[in-house]
């Protein structure tokens, strides 16, 4: 992990103001820890479960209906929509299951299971639950459950809660997208993924691990096609990663990093970090979601131009490492060889015509260019150099040394255009296929045409 890149953190006296947020954490786009950050939210205590906050909250909300996430894969919940369910149930239900692990866990049983949820599991409950089925209560997370939505507002479930939180004093300033509540009865782990907005995830009660990835690791997480409903979310399974068909996945951990939050703090994610959250048994958290700077000044015009530029800069930034790594060996590998001498007496028609040509860039008395010996690069490679230098003799002999140079290049054909007075000129137009350097490069593989120009290279740099 770059050390541009290291996840800051700040002790509750040293929150940043709005305007530090802004200027020096949310505009460098890196992860920051902010440590006791939410204790004085009256949720810090009113829902804390080992102090009653779970009968407080069925209270509050006890005959509100909320959508929890249903996975078979428990205790993973992966976002692709082809591994979980969406399911509709009381709150109260969803409070009576975190009841019966509670005492589960204050009993000390391991091995306890809820067989069927759709038996009722208040019975002073009016209405029935929505659940169905042999679901065990692990199954089950409340994620992203709306506490407020600017775009949907009719989905917002749980708005009364906005009464024991408030909104940090360094997010102040900023137009918020949404609030949700995200809330387990049992340890559970999310599936890596990045969010389009920025983030501030705050812990409310329990704990949270979440391990982190910069954008720039993408390659290594092989995020899901752009076309599907969980684009954002890695392709590679936690519980049993294939690394035969994601090999970079092997290396993931290279690029990341760990922060463990407790009750109190919060995380900012910016938009675009990976991140990968295990949650304790009981955790409760509450999340900011706001657009950034620069996405909310994209103006849909400029897409197209902006996707060049960027896959511009991206396929440039890969060559330029693809090939550091490629060539460093293959350059060390060729200036060992570049000033060796013969010991066999014995040079092939290719390498004499090599080393004729590199004796006669000798014009200013220097002693005569050590041989280069080939014999490690390719047979193509050779026939391709042969070619060049062969190419380079026959242009010497036949020109008047006299005269410039001509091009090599050829024209054979003629285009018929009009010039502003409207009558037709004839001009050459020139075809890269006529070309016989073109000729000779173009049909090389990419490794070959790499050590072509490597010998070039270290040939022109012998003293």
């Amino acid at each position: 992990m770059e050390e541009s890149l290291e996840i800051r953190s700040f002790e509750f006296d040293q929150l940043p103001s709005a305007t530090q947020f802004a200027s020096q954490i949310e505009s460098s786009n890196i992860p920051a820890v902010f440590k006791g950050c939410i204790k004085d939210w009256k949720a810090f205590s009113n829902w804390n479960p080992t102090e009653g906050g779970l009968d407080y909250l069925q209270e509050r909300l006890g005959t509100s209906v909320v959508e929890a996430m249903l996975s078979r894969t428990a205790p993973i919940f992966y976002g692709d929509i082809r591994r979980h369910e969406r399911v509709a149930l009381p709150f109260s239900t969803f409070i009576g299951l975190c009841k019966q692990h509670k005492q589960k866990m204050y009993d000390g049983c391991d091995d306890y299971v809820e067989p069927e949820l759709h038996r009722q599991v208040d019975s002073n409950l009016e209405s029935p639950s929505l659940l169905s089925g042999d679901v065990a209560p692990q199954q089950l997370y409340l994620a992203q459950a709306p506490i407020m939505s600017a775009e949907n507002e009719e989905t917002v479930q749980l708005e009364t809660l906005k009464e024991d939180i408030a909104t940090p004093a360094f997010l102040e300033t900023k137009k918020l997208a949404a609030i949700n509540l995200w809330m387990n009865n049992a340890k559970s782990k999310s599936s890596a993924h990045y969010d389009p907005h920025h983030n501030l995830l705050c812990i409310v009660a329990g704990c949270k691990q979440v391990v982190l990835w910069p954008p720039a690791a993408s390659p290594m997480l092989y995020p899901m096609s752009v076309y599907g409903e969980a684009s954002n979310h890695s392709s590679i399974s936690l519980e049993n990663p294939d690394f035969s068909i994601y090999p970079r996945a092997e290396h993931s951990g290279e690029y990341s990093q760990k922060v463990i939050l407790h009750a109190g703090d919060a995380l900012f994610i910016p938009e675009g970090w990976f991140h990968q959250v295990d949650s304790d048994d009981l955790t409760i958290a509450v999340n900011f979601w706001w657009r950034s700077s620069i996405m909310s000044s994209l103006s849909e015009h400029m897409d197209a131009y902006y996707l060049r530029r960027i896959l511009r800069r991206m396929m440039d930034r890969e060559m330029n490492q693809a090939l550091a790594k490629a060539s460093s060996a293959d350059r060390e590998r060729l200036k060992r060889h570049a000033c060796e001498i013969h010991t066999n007496g014995e040079l092939d028609s290719m390498e004499h015509d090599l080393d004729q040509s590199c004796q006669k860039q000798d014009l200013k008395g220097k002693e005569p260019q050590q041989r280069i010996l080939l014999q490690k690069i390719g047979p193509c490679s050779l026939q391709a150099l042969h070619d060049l230098v062969s190419l380079v003799h026959d242009c010497v002999n036949v020109a008047d040394i006299n005269q410039p140079m001509q091009s090599s290049s050829t024209f054979n054909s003629e285009l018929n255009v009009k010039n502003d007075n409207g009558k037709i000129m004839t001009t050459e137009m020139f075809h890269l296929e006529d070309d016989p350097i073109a000729k000779i490069l173009w049909t090389l593989e990419p490794h070959a045409l790499q050590e072509v120009f490597v010998v070039m290279a270290v040939s022109s740099q012998l003293p």
